[in-house]
């Protein structure tokens, strides 16, 4: 039995920070797990700069409902669905995904949770369990699932390489290029088929 892991931002929806750098207009917030591995000490970071802007939840909200899927995410995530199981795992948060999951048909994510002052303010975040997507694709592994796995980023590679088959998708140069052993992929299209291959 298979089951197909995804992440979300870079794969299936615009970086959500990038979004957001681009509608506050604070360009240190473009910083994504694509240039920094260590993604407690980038949410801190991220924390701070909100923080000294004066800027929480709401305004983050407010740039997400304006967010859609990558053009062909939803008809390549439609295809996978019917070919077989599949999971969002992300880094992201409740907070910010129910409307994008929304758009996306509401797959199955499992994700995070920020931690929200009643004034708004994002004061810090709970992450549901240590090295999630790892953890996560170890935890399907020991129910009698066959993992496949897919990611652009820094914090996808160990449930990519734990996986029975793993692909990188519109990754950075730098990324393929310090895991050449990895397949990569740009489009859905040759990603879907690649999942097919595996899945026979």
């Amino acid at each position: 039995m298979h089951i197909v892991c995804l992440d979300l931002e870079g794969v299936l929806v615009p970086e959500i920070w990038i979004a957001f750098s681009e509608a506050s207009k604070i360009p240190e917030l473009r910083r994504t797990t694509r240039e920094e591995p260590d993604y407690d000490k980038l949410m801190r970071w991220r924390l701070g700069i909100l923080k000294e802007h004066g800027l929480g939840l709401a305004e983050i909200q407010a740039t997400i409902d304006k967010i859609d899927p990558l053009p062909g995410a939803k008809e390549f995530l439609d295809a996978l669905r019917s070919m077989t199981q599949v999971v969002i795992i992300s880094d992201t948060f409740t907070e910010f995904a129910s409307p994008l999951m929304k758009k996306l048909g509401w797959p199955t994510i499992f994700c995070n949770s920020l931690e929200v002052a009643p004034s708004g303010e994002i004061t810090g975040f709970k992450m549901r369990i240590e090295n999630s997507k790892l953890t996560t694709v170890r935890a399907l592994q020991s129910i009698g699932y066959d993992t496949i796995a897919s990611g652009d980023s820094y914090n996808d590679l160990a449930m990519i390489r734990a996986s029975k088959a793993g692909f990188l998708f519109r990754s950075t140069e730098q990324i393929k290029a310090d895991n050449p052993d990895l397949p990569a992929y740009e489009t859905y299209d040759a990603l879907l088929s690649a999942i097919r291959g595996v899945i026979g």
